[in-house]
């Protein structure tokens, strides 16, 4: 597990963002995340601590970063440029080098910071009904800091969403996060546990827990999500498994995030291998429908008895 930095890290501010939630919208990514998966999208959100990117695309071998580097850790004729092992994240390859190639990943903003910076497109916000939302990463992994910042955006009437994971303590995010939400979009990857375990190094009853205790509440809308990764997630037993959960727990949306390769590039950038497990390719438009088909079928099925986690089993073999 990830632990969060004394800081908590910002590494990217996406402005005017569309698929982030409702309206024009900005969104926060914060670096840490206590899941590892194999898949992920944003793999320079798992450290809560800064990292050196490179972008070989971008370098013009001017050869700046070897010469300044006092740790012998830049180095021209290594494939990503910086030797890891050497690195101490120093940062000064990334000042000097002058086609930012190499970026520093992660940097803190006081709280007052980046409140005012959020609040600058508030009039984006009220044109479209949008809002913030925060993501990652794990953003309930930064929950006092966090909650002062949705505070100050609460004190202008701004719209709150967050992604999450799950992976929290429910009590803490109860008390500190949930007052200022007004949507969270909550990541539910597999049911099995322990394949839960082996593509994210964590298993998932307090996800499951967490979704639970906080649709019973009904405080706030929740929007489920499962990201189709080929062979991993999307499975027919898996996404059976989830729909059904979601529909137990009394929750009638359910959405399916399409598989993009894009994650594999960033993991290069910030020296990391690439599974093998993972296409390169995107999901075709054909397969991605196909799974919708599959689960609108399940999550819009006519009524049935209400039916709890424990009893599940017995629910899906009516599935089938």
């Amino acid at each position: 597990m990830n632990i969060p930095a004394a800081r908590p890290l910002v590494f990217d501010i996406r402005h005017f963002a569309l698929d982030d939630g409702p309206g024009i919208r900005t969104t926060v990514f914060l670096k840490g995340c206590p899941l590892s998966c194999v898949w992920c999208h944003n793999p320079e959100s798992l450290s809560p601590e800064e990292e050196i990117a490179f972008y070989p695309a971008l370098c013009i071998n001017c050869g700046d970063c070897e010469k300044v580097c006092t740790e012998n850790a830049a180095q021209m004729n290594h494939p990503g440029r910086i030797i890891r092992d050497k690195c101490v994240t120093c940062g000064v390859c990334a000042e000097k080098c002058p086609s930012a190639a190499l970026k520093i990943v992660g940097k803190y903003y006081p709280v007052n910071e980046l409140a005012v910076e959020l609040t600058k497109d508030r009039i984006f916000y009220d044109t479209s009904c949008g809002g913030v939302t925060f993501s990652g990463g794990e953003p309930a992994l930064h929950m006092d800091y966090l909650g002062e910042v949705m505070r100050r955006l609460k004190e202008d009437n701004i719209h709150i969403a967050i992604q999450t994971s799950g992976a929290f303590d429910i009590k803490e995010f109860k008390e500190k996060l949930l007052p200022h939400i007004d949507l969270i979009f909550y990541d539910i990857k597999l049911f099995d546990s322990q394949k839960h375990r082996e593509y994210t190094e964590m298993e998932n009853e307090q996800i499951l827990d967490n979704f639970a205790s906080l649709s019973d509440d009904g405080i706030v809308t929740i929007i489920p999500r499962t990201p189709l990764i080929p062979g991993i997630t999307a499975t027919e037993e898996n996404l059976v498994q989830i729909a059904g959960f979601i529909r137990s727990a009394g929750c009638a949306s359910y959405k399916l995030l399409p598989y993009n390769p894009g994650g594999i590039a960033k993991m290069q950038a910030i020296g990391k291998s690439t599974p093998q497990c993972l296409p390169h390719v995107m999901m075709s438009v054909e397969e991605e429908e196909g799974w919708k088909s599959l689960i609108e079928g399940i999550v819009n099925r006519g009524q049935q008895p209400p039916i709890t986690r424990h009893s599940f089993n017995e629910w899906l073999s009516l599935v089938y």
